[in-house]
């Protein structure tokens, strides 16, 4: 091979290599974010060096794509609210009165929080708590959308700020998720009292 087809040559072989490095790195995210969440489902305390090992990765490759247990617990967090937030939107909300479809999207937030508590119970006690309501920020902004169309409608009360029965609502979220954490509800026992409580905290007088 002279040198002008070596030279042509090269750039298939870098870009190949490129290809190759780019796939490995996606596979090893991929096991890694998979052995995380089993582990901290098992054991929200669960270190870096179990899940390396559960991924089948060495510690240098785990840091390498998260530089910490906040940032992988981070990521994990992003991928489970970018689900809720997805199933919430397949619900046709809109179509629904407000009650009725504030409702249908804590059963199905609920669903998803409940397969995923030990981890986000893990990523609440790791992160700072304005970083996690932040991370909520979409399905927040979903939930003050319907209450304050509920408020228009009449079927949702209107004499306090949509923005505080928001608030109302994340924080029973976040005690229902505590109160399965501890023992002392079932999942089922907890989203009943969740579904009960903020219907009698947003219920027009």
């Amino acid at each position: 091979m002279d040198s002008d087809q070596r030279r042509a040559a090269a750039p298939t072989r870098r870009g190949g290599s490129g290809q190759a490095r780019r796939a490995d790195a996606e596979r090893n995210i991929a096991a890694i974010l998979a052995a995380a969440a089993g582990c901290f489902a098992r054991d929200p305390q669960a270190s870096m060096t179990e899940i390396a090992a559960a991924a089948g990765v060495g510690r240098v490759t785990l840091y390498a794509h998260f530089p910490s247990r906040e940032a992988l617990l981070g990521e994990l967090m992003d991928r489970a609210l970018r689900e809720v937030t997805a199933t919430v939107a397949a619900q046709n909300l809109a179509d629904s009165p407000a009650d009725q479809a504030l409702r249908t999207l804590l059963r199905s937030s609920w669903q998803l929080l409940d397969r995923n508590l030990r981890m986000l119970h893990a990523a609440r006690r790791a992160l700072p708590a304005e970083t996690v309501e932040d991370r909520h920020a979409d399905i927040l902004a979903t939930v003050e959308q319907l209450i304050t169309r509920g408020q228009d409608e009449g079927v949702l009360r209107a004499d306090l700020p949509a923005h505080w029965l928001v608030t109302s609502v994340y924080t029973l979220i976040l005690a229902a998720g505590d109160q399965v954490e501890s023992g002392r509800f079932t999942s089922a026992e907890a989203l009943a009292a969740l579904e009960a409580t903020v219907a009698s905290a947003v219920r027009p007088d």
